[in-house]
């Protein structure tokens, strides 16, 4: 990133695994309306998956699969350790996540009827040193 990382990102990053998804949606959009590129795509690629996994709470299925595609894929142009955190790490939950929304499909999500045996597994943000 061209220069130090703000710190409302790392409170938008401990948002994101902390479960506060619509809190990170609101700290990284404040990033993400001030900065230039390649920051703004950057930003948002991670609040989209934010909001994705927000709709999926509130069993948004549609949402869901839509913002985490979009999120994934704007993110996708960044290498793999950017703004200290593991961009394919994040890539890999949420491209497993989408996917694995697609087979159960919007039916049992939307009424939350999901069996133990399909718990799904949240992406979280991992942070790499330099």
């Amino acid at each position: 990133m061209s220069e130090t990382i703000p710190q409302q990102f790392w409170q938008g990053i401990e948002q994101f695994n902390s479960g506060e998804f619509y809190a990170c949606h609101d700290t990284l959009e404040a990033l993400w309306i001030e900065a230039g590129e390649p920051e703004k795509s950057f930003y948002q690629g991670i609040l989209q998956i934010a909001v994705g996994l927000y709709h999926l709470e509130n069993r948004n299925w549609r949402g869901a699969v839509i913002l985490l595609g979009e999120g994934s894929n704007r993110l996708r142009r960044y290498p793999s350790s950017y703004g200290g955190i593991d961009v394919d790490e994040l890539l890999s939950q949420s491209v497993a996540l989408l996917k694995t929304l697609q087979q159960i499909g919007a039916d049992k999500i939307n009424a939350g009827d999901l069996d133990e045996n399909q718990a799904l597994s949240l992406p979280r943000i991992v942070l790499v040193s330099d």
